[in-house]
């Protein structure tokens, strides 16, 4: 394990929406949050602005686990019927759409029902900036899309080990059957060999894929991305850990986090 000091993050809500490739009538999400939506997160948080540097926020890391991955839905949107043609939407051309071609489609995809834990790395005083910020953030946090609020606070709180907190956090998932362990799936900016237990298929050390998501700007005429490796390593965790929805869930997520008190001297560890 790599005792790596770091941020975790419960990123949870009814809908949530992490595009890669969101076009204007297209919007898509990733099926886990993207560095690009939770770097936008910190940065929210902290009260930069879209044109601010976030040098520093890319220096760290992530690693997402898939508690639930939830039910990807679609949204069917209307933009520009009905209206005066001065207030329809403008063409590429900068000139009015006709009436009969006024009315646009679009499409927007969201992750439903779905919760994930996360893991930031990096350097100290920045995480440590992140953590306050996200406890009193200067502009309200969103999973991915404004439309997206969290259900509670996003952060769970500072640990010296975060990647073994990361594993062994119970899981917002019903047990189902009699299954010892559950598989559980985790995604990663770097290789996952470092999440030591039993893992079903590759160890992690290999990219499944490129993604284009790791921003370089969040300014509105200038926005831009640069491609990174994307990791990806199921792992088998205890059944014991799936402690339900709602409510239960989150009473042991609270005995998960509660001081433990001291052992009489003499008992055996």
């Amino acid at each position: 394990m790599s005792g790596e000091a770091g941020l975790l993050l419960r990123l949870a809500g009814p809908l949530q929406s992490w595009g890669e490739r969101s076009k204007f009538n297209e919007r898509d999400t990733a099926p886990f949050p993207t560095r690009s939506g939770v770097i936008g997160l910190l940065a929210c948080a902290l009260g930069r602005r879209r044109g601010e540097d976030i040098g520093d926020l890319a220096r760290l890391s992530l690693t997402v686990r898939a508690d639930r991955p939830g039910v990807r839905l679609r949204d069917l949107h209307t933009v520009g019927g009905g209206l005066p043609a001065r207030h329809t939407v403008t063409t590429a051309e900068g000139k009015k759409r006709p009436a009969a071609a006024a009315t646009l489609l679009s499409h927007r995809y969201y992750l439903a029902d779905a919760v994930f834990t996360a893991a930031l790395t990096g350097p100290g005083d920045v995480l440590e900036a992140c953590a306050a910020a996200l406890r009193e953030p200067f502009w309200p946090p969103y999973l991915g899309r404004r439309s997206c609020p969290p259900e509670g606070p996003v952060l769970l709180g500072e640990f010296d080990d975060v990647q073994q907190h990361l594993l062994e956090l119970p899981l917002a998932r019903l047990r189902q059957g009699m299954m010892g362990t559950v598989p559980v799936v985790f995604h990663g900016d770097r290789p996952l060999t470092h999440l030591a237990t039993v893992s079903e298929g590759p160890d992690g050390s290999d990219p499944v894929g490129q993604v284009n998501d790791d921003p370089l700007s969040f300014h509105p005429q200038r926005r831009a991305h640069q491609s990174r490796a994307r990791y990806q390593r199921t792992l088998h965790l205890p059944a014991d850990r799936c402690q339900g929805l709602g409510t239960d869930y989150l009473k042991a997520l609270a005995a998960h986090f509660a001081p433990r008190p001291p052992r009489p001297e003499g008992s055996p560890a």
